[in-house]
């Protein structure tokens, strides 16, 4: 058979549609790339072929008798195992729910699997969601597929590695102070964190849950766009699920960005490693030539953002984990713990601190949108670090490094589209981020798939 494995969900569809491939076909040929591969990469937690290939047969049933649901159908998935999945077990990457079997799943899941998605199983995530590396003590540290030495990010680094390595078509994830778009980055790969509300986390296990977004991640922006489509909307579960239009995200995806007014804050051209700060600058000047207008802004109170964003995700955290802190500390990882151990210090003067600083930053979002359409920077301002051997303190170094360029977006709650941008020195990933104003992703995905249409990953230092 055709070899599906780095194909899109927008290749793939076609030829579901018209029957030159099954989801049958499909199916199998990845479920058998994850028994060869995933022994080393360790993406997945809970691989479900059973489950898989009989969603994969309804599939292909329903097609043969011309009941073809969309571009989904047929499309192999990978859920990200803090998304609840009844009756299957949902680990969130941790000790505390080895043995965790939902009754119910997560809205945004169910969307997908009802568009005829194919659940290949749960993947694999930095613990409990709150680490940037993709070490995991419990269920096995998750490796880059561009060089198995080096980190895939985190938490859903296991989303990030399995599309980089062929071992999904489509795969969901969570942001909650970069956990989509920085592994996105260190993969190669294209993800989005969309407008806070847009997308139901009914039915995730939260973070900290005024700053948790769930997300597509894919090889591509049409895939994004596909999977977009059925994840956003209202949903009466969610207390902070926004009622608003959707639009038609995949229209108009190769319309071109002439006159597009791009800012870059000079808070993200600060600190950067050498061969980002190069490719960074190649990218700006492609940019250009496709017609964008590029302009330096200030946004000062980008300053107090790691400040607001850690006191934030810590407070929130340990609040959700307060109980099993006292009673369970030993389920805990050492980074983990001491991350969340954190939140218990955090009084309600500097809890409310942080949110004044978040409000300040709210503001200085919109009035930079006042001026330029959209905001750019590298993703994190690091190339991939290699493994090492002191793993706790590398998950806090890292966290250190990128939050300030990732939470800025989780805290106003803009989306935000993680794309690749290029390749280092070492022959690894660099990624860039088109930062939107409130319910901008339709015109984010438009530039991301112009910016797709110039292959990104053949930039090099």
């Amino acid at each position: 058979m055709t070899d599906v494995s780095f194909l899109t969900a927008a290749e793939l569809g076609p030829l579901i549609r018209t029957k030159q491939l099954s989801p049958v076909e499909i199916t199998k040929h990845t479920l058998s790339r994850i028994d060869e591969l995933d022994p080393l990469l360790h993406t997945y937690i809970t691989p479900l072929h059973k489950t898989a290939l009989k969603q994969a047969r309804k599939a292909e049933l329903e097609i043969m008798q011309g009941q073809y649901k969309g571009p989904l159908h047929g499309i192999p998935i990978g859920i990200k195992d803090n998304f609840q999945t009844k009756g299957i077990r949902t680990t969130v990457g941790s000790k505390l729910f080895v043995n965790f079997v939902p009754n119910k799943t997560a809205t945004v899941a169910k969307r997908l699997l009802r568009a005829g998605a194919i659940m290949l199983g749960k993947l694999n995530m930095h613990e409990l969601a709150a680490g940037s590396t993709g070490t995991n003590p419990f269920f096995g540290t998750t490796r880059n597929p561009w060089n198995i030495e080096y980190m895939p990010g985190g938490s859903s680094g296991g989303s990030s590695a399995a599309l980089a390595a062929g071992l999904t078509t489509i795969a969901t994830g969570t942001d909650t102070f970069g956990s989509i778009r920085l592994p996105a980055a260190m993969c190669g790969i294209y993800g989005l964190k969309p407008t806070y509300g847009l997308l139901s986390t009914y039915g995730v296990i939260p973070t900290a849950r005024s700053l948790d977004h769930a997300g597509p991640m894919a090889r591509s922006v049409t895939d994004l766009a596909f999977m977009l489509q059925y994840m956003a909307g209202y949903d009466a579960n969610d207390p902070t699920s926004l009622h608003v239009p959707i639009p038609n995200y995949t229209e108009n995806l190769n319309k071109g960005m002439k006159g597009l007014k791009i800012g870059i804050p000079s808070y993200y051209l600060e600190g950067l490693d050498a061969d980002v700060e190069i490719v960074f600058n190649k990218a700006m000047i492609i940019l250009k030539r496709l017609g964008a207008e590029i302009r330096e802004i200030e946004i000062p109170e980008l300053a107090m953002s790691t400040y607001s964003g850690y006191v934030t995700v810590t407070g929130e955290a340990s609040a959700f984990h307060y109980k099993w802190l006292q009673t369970r500390p030993e389920d805990y990882s050492v980074d983990i713990r001491s991350f969340f151990l954190a939140g218990t210090l955090t009084y309600t003067p500097q809890y409310m601190q942080a949110q004044a600083a978040r409000r300040k930053l709210v503001e200085a979002f919109q009035q930079a949108f006042n001026e330029v359409d959209i905001i750019l920077g590298p993703t994190i301002p690091i190339t991939t670090p290699a493994f090492a051997q002191n793993w706790v303190e590398q998950n806090l170094d890292v966290i250190r490094h990128c939050l300030p360029f990732t939470v800025p977006v989780n805290l106003t709650g803009i989306p935000s589209l993680a794309v690749p941008m290029g390749l280092d020195s070492k022959g690894l990933p660099l990624g860039m981020q088109f930062i939107g104003n409130h319910l901008s992703e339709k015109q984010l995905l438009q530039v991301g798939s112009i910016w797709e249409g110039v292959n990104p990953l053949t930039i090099r230092v």
